[in-house]
């Protein structure tokens, strides 16, 4: 399989399935600072991003909504004073798909930029 990061987030289809746990487990070895974790029983990927100045975490967000945009897949965003956590989940789903993991790599290729 291709690196996360070389994928695109794909178009949700009605035919779309949650990821199988052990699926699950596997892309977490590419994601080694995401946490699965759920949020009121729904599986989410999440992780914190911290930054120096409260610029620098706005700045971040403002491009991570950008991406988000573009691929039509967005994240939970929360912003604060040097920190910006993101939570990646497939909302039509309640739960974890593949487009997630893609855009978890994605939003980590973005913060290397900071």
């Amino acid at each position: 399989m291709k690196r996360l990061s070389q994928l695109n987030c794909q178009p949700c289809q009605g035919d779309m399935a949650a990821l199988p746990e052990q699926q699950q487990v596997a892309l977490m070895a590419q994601l080694p600072d995401w946490q699965r974790g759920a949020e009121q029983g729904k599986p989410r990927l999440s992780r914190l991003f911290r930054f120096k100045t409260y610029a620098a975490a706005v700045h971040f967000t403002v491009q991570l909504a950008e991406l988000s945009e573009q691929a039509d897949h967005h994240p939970k965003i929360t912003l604060e004073w040097g920190r910006v956590n993101v939570e990646w989940w497939t909302h039509s789903l309640d739960n974890l798909h593949l487009n997630d993991f893609v855009m978890a790599a994605h939003t980590d290729q973005l913060y290397q930029g900071h």
